[in-house]
């Protein structure tokens, strides 16, 4: 978390107030609340009445895909096509796929090419032929493991000739490279306060007013009916802080951000050079803050638990994922060998980050990668 999200949640933290409630310190909360979502909707090019708080970015996805196909096929039985990309992150790929198991969904996964961006001919084509089937399209701003920046506007487009909702999950491109709402021209956006500098167990779906979503959440009717439940003052708070403080720094701080990154990538492939980048190569094609590699001849699990005792904390493609025995659906979804998408790693950089980090990595990742094939090769022969 940044300081200032810091200071604005230990500030609320001491006071007391739900927001539902009449009496004074009540009303006090509910002013918070509402103070955050003015904030947080200047910052991301949004109206107030669009910002609705959930729990966090997997919430805020659960919302948009189901609450979505629910409101769509209530309206027309014919709306049964669930669209999404093959790179979703599983906060995506999972309801959608709930819904094709359990409320007579069926879901079309978009291929993507080779950097891992979607195929917006093939998009373009399913549309001509079924358009009329169609209940949504969700395809991610930017992905979650490669980095790779999705052609949103394209596929907003598309559906825009059909009158096709689009959600996007924004999470990991809020606060990191330039985005609005309103200038998105998609009917929802998910984001999560935590990739922004802000506190985990928080996020929004942003939701144009004009569109029919059914709640997932029922009971005490907050957030326009579409979540309801007693509201968290203190991290609404300081998401809003922490959004604005994002968006404000975005330029200077993902310019920095996105010279480190190259500087990591340079120093991961001067120690290591078959280590394959994987993603758009051009600066401006991927997330400033993000690299992940695949290493021939190696174990994803293992380099994380050796970097990880020389002080470089990293990830094995989506963290989500972490402990699962599988490689990363993204990659197979790029035309990734399956021996080579067990080798994945992404580094992720931040508004913290340093380069003393990036030269701890690159002084460590030859050694530990060597050992690692090392182990690989004597486990192969035993």
């Amino acid at each position: 978390m940044v300081p200032a999200a810091i200071a604005a949640m230990t500030e609320q933290l001491a006071r007391t107030g739900n927001s539902s409630s009449l009496h004074s310190a009540g009303r006090a909360a509910k002013r918070v609340i509402e103070e955050a979502r003015e904030e947080l909707a200047d910052a991301l090019g949004a109206r107030p009445s669009e910002i609705v708080f959930t729990g966090g970015g997997t919430e805020a996805d659960n919302l948009a895909v189901q609450g979505l196909f629910q409101a769509r096929r209530s309206a027309d039985p014919a709306r049964t096509l669930v669209v999404i990309s093959a790179i979703e992150h599983h906060a995506v790929l999972d309801p959608a796929l709930w819904l094709a198991q359990q409320a007579g969904a069926e879901v079309h996964q978009l291929a993507v090419d080779e950097l891992g961006r979607i195929r917006v001919d093939l998009l373009d084509e399913l549309l001509e032929r079924r358009h009329h089937e169609v209940a949504l399209i969700s395809v991610m701003w930017a992905n979650n493991e490669v980095g790779t920046i999705q052609p949103v506007a394209e596929v907003v487009a598309l559906a825009g000739r059909y009158g096709i909702p689009v959600h996007t999950d924004a999470v990991q491109a809020a606060g990191h490279i330039p985005m609005s709402f309103e200038a998105s021209g998609a009917d929802c956006l998910s984001v999560t306060a935590h990739k922004l500098g802000g506190p985990i167990g928080a996020g929004a779906l942003l939701v144009r007013r004009d569109l029919e979503l059914h709640a997932l959440v029922y009971g005490g009717g907050q957030e326009r009916g579409l979540r309801s439940g007693t509201p968290d003052v203190a991290s609404l708070r300081a998401f809003a802080v922490a959004a604005a403080l994002a968006v404000e720094e975005q330029p200077e701080v993902s310019a920095r951000t996105a010279k480190l990154r190259d500087r990591l990538i340079g120093e991961v492939l001067r120690a290591v050079p078959d280590a394959v980048l994987r993603g758009d190569p051009a600066p401006d094609g991927r997330l400033p803050g993000n690299a992940l590699f695949t290493f021939p001849g190696c174990e994803g699990d293992s380099l994380l638990y050796l970097l990880d005792a020389r002080g470089v904390e990293c990830s094995t493609g989506s963290a989500c994922q972490a402990g699962v025995p599988q490689p990363s659906h993204v990659l197979l979804a790029m035309g990734v060998p399956e021996a080579e998408a067990r080798g994945a790693l992404r580094f992720s950089l931040g508004w913290n980050s340093s380069e003393d980090d990036v030269d701890l990595l690159g002084s460590v990742i030859g050694p530990v990668v060597e050992r690692a094939r090392t182990a690989g090769m004597t486990a192969g022969t035993a």
